[in-house]
């Protein structure tokens, strides 16, 4: 499974690790689904996920954005990573979870077109960003939404 993000915020640029914003829930849900949480060590959580068959990655590969918010992306700016062969070195990916809206939106508008027809049709599922800025979720039911992984992790 590929868990796809639009872009690092800033902070997680400055760690150098995915979701390092302390209150992005990602984490905080990943210790729920997999014993990743944030108290873990970086290097143990993202063990953890691919011990559970999660891959993190982010749809862009650049971009320029003031700030943290996807909404500041600026769209001419917008360099997508290499799907074509990620796809080709992953396989055994049957299921893309898109880490919010924007995320999805860019997917579909600027990747999936042209990747291979076996790409193409690899099953994908939107669930609520992480973000502290998409306040109008809760946790709980940010959390309840994320199980998908958890549950297609142990397929």
């Amino acid at each position: 499974m590929l868990v796809l993000g639009t872009l690092p915020a800033p902070e997680s640029l400055r760690q150098q690790q995915y979701y390092a914003q302390p209150r992005n829930a990602f984490w905080r849900i990943m210790g729920e689904l997999f014993g990743a949480g944030p108290d873990v060590p970086y290097e143990r959580r993202l063990k953890l996920l691919k011990e559970n068959r999660v891959a993190l990655w982010d749809v862009c590969a650049s971009a320029y954005r003031e700030g943290a918010l996807d909404a500041a992306i600026r769209p001419a700016s917008i360099m997508v990573n290499d799907f074509t062969r990620f796809f080709r070195t992953h396989p055994q990916v049957q299921l893309i979870c898109f880490n919010g809206k924007t995320a999805e939106k860019l997917y579909r508008q600027r990747v999936i077109a042209g990747l291979s027809e076996s790409a193409r049709a690899v099953a994908q599922k939107a669930l609520p960003s992480t973000s502290p800025a998409y306040a109008a979720m809760g946790y709980a039911e940010k959390l309840t939404r994320w199980q998908v992984v958890r549950r297609e992790a142990g397929r």
